[in-house]
């Protein structure tokens, strides 16, 4: 079993207005930045590969936490929200509705128009995910909230026609382990990286 790490990339400007941002490639904002200096990972993970979804958010994030420059992987981008980008929750909720309602009477295959679904977020990234399992190797993966909780729903056979079991966090590390396919499987969720107040 290969043990693979998820982190969220910091907030961006878009996260602070609310605002829908999928593939939109936007930069990390100052307060966002501030707070990725902040996280500390565990020393282990130094040793670990790193990978980061090419969008600026997730890149500058991992290079921040790995101190060096780090791969891109076009597979862990986020999850296409299409015409809804750059929108906020408030206008789509105007516009069509309760919108978790609507995301858990279609699950999986929920989707913005011309966008794409979590199931086909999961088509995409388990081809990464047993590329991994098949190097052997574990990995801190710096990616989206989109691919993580793709992830997370395979790990868990949860179909997303209800709510999350877990809300998991921001500011921490989602630790899985991989089968020899790829196949997910939950090793340890909310891992903080925020240090501890004294």
């Amino acid at each position: 079993m290969t043990l693979l790490v998820l982190i969220r990339h910091g907030p961006t400007e878009w996260n602070e207005g609310g605002l829908v941002q999928g593939r939109s490639d936007v930069a990390l904002s100052a307060p966002g930045r501030a707070e990725v200096e902040r996280w500390r990972v565990p020393e282990d993970f130094s040793a670990f590969d790193w990978v980061a979804s090419p969008l600026s958010r997730a890149r500058e994030t991992a290079e921040i936490l790995r101190g060096a420059p780090v791969p891109t992987d076009e597979r862990l981008v986020e999850m296409d929200w299409a015409a809804w980008e750059g929108r906020t929750l408030d206008d789509l909720r105007a516009e069509i509705g309760n919108l978790m309602t609507a995301w858990e009477a279609r699950g999986l295959d929920f989707r913005a128009p011309g966008g794409e679904s979590p199931r086909e977020v999961q088509a995409r990234v388990l081809p990464f995910l047993a590329e991994r399992a098949g190097a052997g190797k574990p990995t801190v993966a710096v990616c989206h909230r989109g691919v993580i909780r793709a992830v997370y729903a395979m790990a868990i056979s949860w179909d997303m026609t209800s709510k999350a079991p877990r809300r998991l966090a921001d500011g921490a590390a989602q630790l899985f382990t991989l089968a020899p396919d790829g196949r997910p499987s939950v090793h340890t969720l909310d891992l903080p990286l925020r240090p501890e107040s004294p």
